[in-house]
């Protein structure tokens, strides 16, 4: 059972996100709390896998609730679920320790796949976020794709994609295959270029 703290100054934010996880049976939700402040303590206490993390909040805000929680308990993993995501806040939160960066416009299957993600150690990041970062990463050390002479003709397609920052739905619906399928060859071109995250996955794919 994944345990989660859900952590956003917006009520109703927060009811919806509960009945969402409630109706999971391998998600519970342990806690919430409206501010960075309240957060702090209550990760301590309940002790959850995930925290599911709002950036801006009155008091203390999640970049700072971040980095705090991460300071005491450094296994937990804090997914942040926000409206903003320009540099100003994508940056600040992955530097304080976020493993994660999902927009509050996602579908509720992407959240529900981000936090069982976060709960296994991956980084989920929203398709537009991870392009940005590619596409910045490219920028700094212009590179080309590493030879790789031990992957399938259709585990370069699902990299290739994966480098344009497709989600694993928008993969499987490009390459008419299942979603499952997607994420066997996701795990096994992780293996094959020693990558332990989407996020480096994709960098490697453009010879970051």
């Amino acid at each position: 059972m994944i345990r989660v703290l859900l952590v956003d100054d917006q009520h109703l934010i927060r009811a919806g996100l509960r009945m969402l996880c409630d109706a999971q049976p391998d998600i519970e939700v342990v806690g919430e709390a409206d501010n960075g402040r309240e957060a702090i303590p209550l990760a301590g206490r309940l002790l959850p896998d995930v925290v599911v993390m709002d950036l801006r909040m009155p008091g203390v805000d999640g970049i700072t609730a971040t980095s705090r929680i991460l300071a005491d308990r450094p296994a937990t993993r804090v997914l942040v679920l926000t409206t903003f995501g320009d540099d100003d806040h994508l940056y600040p939160a992955l530097t304080a320790g976020a493993c994660g960066f999902l927009l509050k416009d996602a579908p509720p299957t992407e959240l529900l796949d981000g936090i069982r993600r976060a709960a296994v150690g991956d980084s989920p990041f929203s398709p537009e976020v991870l392009r940005r970062l590619v596409e910045r990463a490219v920028h700094a050390r212009p590179g080309s794709p590493p030879a790789l002479p031990g992957l399938t003709a259709r585990e370069r397609d699902v990299l290739d994609l994966v480098a344009e920052g497709l989600s694993n739905t928008e993969i499987a619906d490009q390459l008419h295959i299942g979603v499952t399928t997607v994420k066997t060859h996701i795990t096994s071109l992780m293996t094959k270029t020693d990558s332990p995250n989407r996020v480096r996955l994709a960098l490697f794919a453009r010879g970051v």
